[in-house]
């Protein structure tokens, strides 16, 4: 039960707080700090330009240099990541980007669920007490949101604490992923496979050449864990651990929620829906991908 509580509250969160990265009105605030306009869409969905995206994600944990950043966010290429970066602080501060990312966030929220949807205030009283117990330690991400005022408005108050949920379970899967003994190119790989797609497909966002690619098929395939077919059981048992411990690392939130849980799914989808109607996330994002293979795969819970 814990996985799939963890894994649907991972799922309702995703494209209201995923939809950041897509926001015209975020793209338009970084265009009059000196970034690009979005470089072009998806199915209708703008996509985000990459210094941009580095940089106002980054934000959150202060004016850290590209190395941080890029470590912080794991599975993008170094290479990649530190150059925007520092393109980015070329053109802004990290105070002035991150107020324009609050900003842009919240209006396309508004403007796809109004100011104050049906069932906002007992939704921001379910996530206060899902993001109480949370602690900081080795999760940069979650802990600079922590750091950061909480918005004085009923959705930005939402987007914050579902925003800090995101980001926990992401630098919790880090955490899973390294433990787990596989490296930021392996990770990527090992998870189009277990969500269905061809290896190097979505990977490829992140930046890694075809070398790096090469190298890391060659480890995993010695590893028993891919072979030119896809994942081996092995594999699969592998990726499936990683998400199990990941999902175990979201047990202080599952709880405070208690039976209440429910209840907050059942507010948050349909505003999620309205989100990806209004052209505000991808029709399809990982979580999505995560969810059929969470089907697929046999289940093997924490404790």
């Amino acid at each position: 039960m814990l996985s799939a509580l963890a894994r649907t509250l991972g799922s309702v969160l995703e494209p209201l707080t995923g939809q950041v990265y897509f926001s015209p009105e975020c793209h338009a605030n970084y265009v009059v700090l000196g970034f690009d306009a979005s470089p072009g869409n998806a199915n209708g969905v703008a996509l985000p330009d990459g210094p941009a995206y580095f940089t106002s994600r980054g934000s959150v944990m202060g004016q850290v240099s590209g190395e941080v950043v890029a470590a912080a966010f794991a599975v993008f290429n170094p290479e990649v990541v530190v150059p925007c970066v520092s393109i980015g602080w070329n053109r802004t501060d990290a105070a002035t980007i991150c107020a324009a990312r609050d900003a842009g966030a919240i209006a396309q929220l508004v403007r796809l669920l109004g100011e104050a949807p049906t069932g906002i205030v007992r939704v921001n009283e379910l996530l206060a007490r899902a993001v109480e117990p949370l602690r900081p330690e080795g999760r940069p991400l979650y802990a600079g949101l922590r750091s950061l005022a909480m918005p004085d408005t009923p959705i930005g108050a939402m987007w914050r604490m579902g925003d800090m949920l995101r980001e926990f379970r992401g630098d919790s899967h880090t955490a899973a992923w390294i433990s787990a003994g596989v490296n930021a190119t392996e990770i990527g790989l090992l998870s189009e496979m277990y969500w269905g797609l061809p290896m190097r497909s979505y990977s490829r966002t992140r930046a890694w050449t075809d070398g790096q690619f090469d190298a890391s098929v060659q480890s995993l395939q010695a590893r028993g864990l891919v072979t030119n077919d896809g994942l081996t059981d092995a594999g699969r048992a592998l990726r499936e651990s990683i998400e199990v411990a990941t999902d175990a690392q979201m047990a202080a939130a599952i709880a405070a929620l208690g039976d209440d849980i429910d209840e907050l799914f059942a507010i948050l989808a349909p505003w999620g829906a309205t989100v990806r109607t209004g052209f505000g996330y991808l029709s399809s994002g990982p979580h999505d991908l995560a969810d059929q293979a969470s089907r697929m795969a046999p289940r093997t819970e924490s404790p």
